[in-house]
């Protein structure tokens, strides 16, 4: 693991996120509650300007909905609740303008500092069927939505059948957290760009003219395949659960279907300025992983600023199936480097039928990485993520 260095911070300046000679602080590392997990005084209740009182913001022109004010002085816009008892129930209450929740973790931290502002919210945690794992000979292993992060990183039964999944798991957030968290909601969880979380910033993203990040504090940012916005995706669980091949069950008001996992994440680019490809009224339900899948043996490793409950500098998922020595069906899977969770198909090539020694393991790093554009502050993204494919490759033939 990497630790941050211990070095002096600015003081806020709230004015400084829109002069581009002072750029922002670096964006919250740290997952949940709490301040950036690299801050000499992390151990304190940092969560930047949850306790300040100040004005509320002018409201939309076009928002007339009622309004309330947060203990913090924020105002936030009222809206509905409901709790169904069934799939079916819930779908039908999701709209324009619903949101469902369930662990919430996310979420809430959205709709308080303004980033969310739903009409009305459909919490899921009546529906025990999306909850739990179960494996069929045949059928592979099926995991519901709303299963707690915790209960993966604790069976004992999944550690042996799928170790990637727990090993993600066990530095994803508190301890605390990942028994509220659900593997819906840490595959569906935005982006930790501070830049994107502060509503006074108008990023990219959030409909502005440009990214904050490119140019200002982007140490934690994407070195691949970033397009006009260069956030990376935060979820763990996602590089793992994709190394197995997984796919997910989407569910809508109007039907059901089935699609690769890789296929839920999208680069923000254009006119597409989102980080998911779900739609509104859309649930995911389950997550499935194949037999053959299973089979593989796999690892997942990650470098953080501290030893634990940071996001990823990078992380790598890496699985194969290894017979008299030699790699078949070999998956790489990074995290913390891209808007998306990254992988080359060209390198799972290369490596097919090699003894995953440390040339190969470097030559397939080298391809993976072969178009990153370091940003000013995170070309050590580059050498760390080399080092760690080729650490994770070479495990799974120890």
């Amino acid at each position: 693991m990497v630790q941050g260095p211990d070095r002096p911070r600015r003081p806020r300046d709230r004015g400084a996120l829109h002069r581009p000679a002072r750029p922002a602080r670096e964006q919250p590392r740290r997952e949940g509650s709490g301040g950036a997990a690299d801050h000499p005084h992390r151990g304190r209740r940092r969560e930047r300007r949850r306790e300040r009182d100040r004005r509320a913001a002018a409201p939309r022109a076009d928002d007339t909905a009622p309004r309330a004010r947060s203990a913090g002085g924020r105002a936030v816009s009222l809206f509905s609740y409901a709790k169904p008892r069934a799939l079916g129930e819930a779908l039908r209450l999701l709209k324009n303008g619903t949101i469902a929740i369930a662990g919430g973790t996310d979420l809430v931290g959205l709709i308080r500092s303004g980033l969310a502002r739903p009409e009305g919210l459909v919490d899921l945690t009546g529906i025990d069927g999306l909850r739990g794992w179960t494996r069929e000979k045949g059928k592979g292993l099926r995991i519901g939505a709303l299963t707690p992060l915790a209960d993966l990183e604790t069976s004992p039964q999944l550690q042996k059948l799928a170790p990637m999944i727990a090993q993600s798991l066990r530095d994803a957030a508190t301890p605390q957290l990942r028994n509220m968290g659900t593997v819906g909601g840490n595959l569906l969880q935005r982006n930790r760009c501070w830049y994107f979380r502060d509503e006074a910033v108008p990023c990219w993203l959030k409909g502005g003219t440009r990214c904050f990040a490119a140019e200002g504090e982007n140490r934690y940012h994407a070195i691949l395949g970033a397009a006009e916005c260069v956030m990376v995706a935060p979820s763990d669980l996602a590089p793992a659960l994709i190394a197995y091949d997984a796919e997910i069950e989407i569910a809508s008001s109007i039907g059901r279907r089935t699609v690769k996992l890789g296929q839920l994440f999208v680069t923000p680019s254009g006119r597409q300025r989102k980080e998911h490809s779900i739609k509104k009224g859309e649930l995911i339900t389950s997550v499935r992983i194949s037999d053959a899948a299973l089979e593989r043996r796999g690892t997942f490793l990650k470098a953080m600023d501290r030893k634990a409950w940071s996001f990823a500098l990078v992380s790598v998922a890496a699985s194969a199936r290894i017979k008299d020595g030699k790699a078949r069906d070999v998956r790489v899977v990074l995290g913390g480097v891209a808007p998306v969770p990254w992988w080359v198909p060209a390198a799972h090539k290369l490596l097919e039928g090699s003894a995953l020694d440390d040339n190969s393991c470097l030559a397939a790093a080298d391809l993976i990485l072969a178009s990153a554009q370091p940003l000013r502050d995170n070309g050590y993204k580059v050498t760390l993520a080399r080092e760690l494919i080729r650490r994770a490759l070479r495990s799974l033939v120890a």
